[in-house]
């Protein structure tokens, strides 16, 4: 993949967008993809065909699949961006190389700047650390956690690499494991296999509808506690909010989960403050090398809390 920071090479601005993107209209996305030019430079560039979507002319309505190779013509050298800007934020990195860094992510930092998270997200922190992340799109994140999700998260700390991560998580070849407690005894394992698109009615949240995109949640039970389960998940598709609304879809939402747990959100959730959600496992191969890579990280101390909590309620009832 080649990338120009200006007009002299003549050369296009190539990216690809990521899988998170899918479903998001052209424009939009091109603003999470590019976020070194502002929305209305980019708008213009769509309209005089200087978009190019998989070597077509983009349309600023169509919605994306995630997966495309874009590519920005004839563009002018890019400006600073407020949002995308280096802040000095604490990070837990795991691993890094000249071409990828592994980040356990605390519970609380959002991922990239959006609506409502102009500054102080893990993209502003990478920035900071690695100021070379700023000519790869999106400072090299290829896919996210939730905000009040902790654990492993794989960025791209080169442009090839950018490129081979994204074709890595969209031919399913990323293995990501999750551990989760929900509420109720969910079966000892099995795979939900339902699409998820946004909410019909509430679109600020996600859903399992008939005209969503294919989504499949591999799960086991690892402990059962009272009225409680913890599980080991494992992802084949990842869309947003993916294991929240498939364990909600199920019947089991995740404990302190405000958005799919409904009432029972607070419920056994004494020590908790966010869904006990944490991404436990990250297993790739290394997009220069082709080493096979895996790491691990332990469920953060919240949870661990909240499983001790759990279990002296079994306690005492074993003592009845």
């Amino acid at each position: 993949m080649t990338i120009t920071a200006g007009p002299s090479s003549g050369e296009p601005m190539e990216a690809v967008v990521p899988l998170d993107l899918a479903g998001e209209r052209l424009d939009r996305a091109l603003g999470q993809v590019f976020p070194q030019f502002s929305r209305g430079r980019l708008q213009v560039w769509l309209r005089d065909g200087r978009a190019l979507v998989d070597g077509r002319a983009g349309r600023p309505s169509e919605r994306v699949r995630g997966g495309e190779r874009i590519a920005l013509s004839g563009v002018d050298a890019p400006g600073a961006s407020p949002e995308w800007a280096a802040d000095p934020i604490a990070l837990h990195i795991v691993h890094a190389d000249t071409d990828v860094v592994v980040v356990d992510k605390p519970a609380g930092l959002v991922t990239h700047p959006g609506a409502g998270n102009p500054r102080g997200t893990l993209a502003n922190a990478l920035l900071h650390r690695f100021p070379e992340l700023a000519a790869v799109p999106r400072a090299g994140v290829v896919h996210r956690l939730d905000k009040d999700t902790s654990g492993l998260l794989v960025v791209a700390r080169s442009l090839p690499a950018h490129a081979a991560l994204v074709a890595a998580i969209k031919a399913r070849a990323v293995r990501r494991e999750y551990l989760a407690v929900v509420h109720g005894r969910p079966p000892a394992s099995g795979v939900v296999d339902a699409p998820i698109g946004r909410h019909p009615t509430l679109r600020t949240r996600m859903a399992v509808v008939a005209a969503g995109r294919d989504a499949r949640t591999h799960f086991r039970v690892i402990r059962e506690l009272p009225g409680h389960a913890v599980l080991a998940l494992r992802l084949e598709s990842g869309r947003t909010h993916q294991i929240r609304v498939h364990m909600a879809h199920l019947g089991h939402p995740l404990v302190g989960d405000p958005t799919y747990a409904g009432r029972s959100a607070r419920r056994g959730a004494t020590r908790l403050d966010r869904q006990a959600l944490h991404a436990t496992r990250l297993a790739f191969e290394h997009p220069a090398s082709g080493e096979a890579l895996a790491f691990e990280s332990p469920p953060s101390s919240d949870i661990v809390a909240l499983i001790d909590d759990l279990a002296c309620v079994e306690a005492r009832e074993d003592r009845r």
